[in-house]
């Protein structure tokens, strides 16, 4: 199953990158994007039930991915939620965690894991209702 999912990621380059390497290695369909906070928190509550995967930086134009974490809470059962950024210390993955993230993930080392846990999730993946 093809996962739609919403990318939060300021840096163009990155995204454009991320985008094409899920799209291709991993059943991922990326559905729209957002640079800020209040861009991902419109468009989530815009489409509360569209996605099933949402990819956060914590760094952002304006804003945290930690508030668009917090605006995930109360997202479907099935729906994902997954921290990507260069600051995957282990106090932040702690702190995202706790708001709910489902995983986090280095940028700077662990794209490869992002994939496979993609991969997972477009496997085991449930449309939802």
């Amino acid at each position: 199953m093809e996962l739609r999912t919403y990318i939060v990621e300021d840096n163009a380059t990155i995204r454009e990158n991320l985008i094409g390497a899920l799209e291709e290695l991993a059943s991922v369909k990326a559905l729209d994007w957002a640079e800020t906070e209040s861009q991902a928190r419109n468009w989530l509550a815009q489409h509360d039930r569209g996605w099933d995967l949402a990819i956060v930086d914590l760094f952002l134009k304006q804003g945290s991915g930690l508030g668009v974490l917090e605006a995930c809470r109360g997202r479907a059962t099935g729906q994902r939620v997954v921290v990507l950024s260069n600051y995957a210390t282990a106090d932040m993955r702690k702190r995202c965690t706790q708001l709910g993230a489902d995983a986090v993930f280095d940028k700077s080392n662990e794209i490869d894991a992002l994939v496979e846990y993609c991969i997972l999730q477009s496997e085991t993946a449930r449309p939802n209702a």
